[in-house]
């Protein structure tokens, strides 16, 4: 009997990270810390810029932006990865690997964005001082934020929209952990032809572009900085920056090796540690790094959590 609809598949089935039962306690427990300590370092930094007028800048403003993303990321991952983790059953439905595809690519695809935002913010602040308020206004920091969250909404509903299209008729074993557009389009008996395109298209303008944009921004604010005469003024001016680009070498060293990765079978468990490193370790790791690296944040922190003081 012919398939001629794709909710045939009702569910997939998850390969998840190991069999060893052992092993399997371990990883629940390095998850559960992992997402506990994103959803509450990220938690902490959106509450403490909210709280103090004295960060409603520009470059926090963005921050926050991060923040929540990460948040959505993490939310989005981790807690179908435990619960399957701790033997509630490997699979996922079809409706909730659409789910988790769509909110997953819309997530990365915007923090791609907003990272190359915050090295034009950091450019703006470092070339154009005097007049970086004016430049950077509210009105345009708000456009700005909301043009990466529309854009990459836009992009996922697309991905998304294909996918619909697709038939899944042959087996339904994913051989990963989570819903991503590759793994999936292997599953699929239909052709992937117009689906494989909007990835490449997606790829070289979420990916190669950002880069090239977020680099030429840091070429001009390396110029910036080499033209300031005292050693205490270039150190002034780059303090702020250490931290994103930490941020953004994390991001796209993932995504650069997710593009490069080889075709073999062990590039498959290799793109289960590239895939936990941008839904679970950078999230946790992002606002460790920001807050390291930023004095204001800290102060802001110690004023929510008196605690954090003592």
């Amino acid at each position: 009997m012919a398939v001629t609809n794709h909710t045939v598949m009702v569910e997939f089935v998850l390969q998840g990270l190991s069999e060893n039962p052992w092993l399997q306690g371990v990883f629940s427990a390095l998850f559960l810390l992992l997402y506990l300590t994103a959803l509450i370092g990220n938690g902490l930094i959106v509450m403490a810029i909210c709280l103090n007028p004295g960060l409603h800048n520009p470059m926090h403003f963005f921050l926050t932006n991060l923040a929540i993303l990460d948040i959505i990321c993490t939310s989005t991952i981790l807690p179908k990865l435990l619960e399957n983790l701790v033997g509630q059953g490997s699979t996922i439905s079809y409706g909730g690997c659409m789910s988790q595809l769509f909110f997953l690519t819309w997530i990365l695809g915007a923090e791609l964005l907003l990272l190359t935002v915050m090295a034009y913010d950091h450019y703006v602040a470092i070339f154009q001082p005097l007049h970086y308020h004016t430049l950077m206004s509210r009105p345009l920091c708000a456009l700005l934020a909301g043009t990466v969250w529309a854009v990459s909404g836009v992009d996922s509903s697309v991905q998304i929209g294909l996918m619909a299209q697709l038939t899944f008729c042959g087996p339904k074993q994913i051989h990963h952990f989570l819903c991503e557009v590759p793994t999936l389009m292997l599953l699929a008996c239909s052709s992937t032809y117009l689906n494989n395109i909007m990835v490449v298209i997606a790829d070289v303008y979420f990916g190669v572009v950002n880069f090239l944009l977020t680099m030429l921004s840091y070429a001009f604010i390396i110029a910036s900085i080499l033209r300031i005469r005292s050693a205490e003024g270039k150190r002034r001016a780059f303090s702020t920056c250490p931290s994103h680009l930490l941020v953004v070498c994390l991001c796209y060293s993932t995504l650069i090796y997710t593009c490069f990765l080889p075709g073999s079978d062990s590039s498959t468990e290799n793109g289960k540690v590239v895939a936990i490193m941008y839904t679970a370790v950078s999230p946790t790791l992002n606002p460790l790094i920001y807050t390291l690296h930023n004095k204001d944040v800290k102060v802001a922190l110690r004023r929510v959590l008196p605690t954090f003081s003592k």
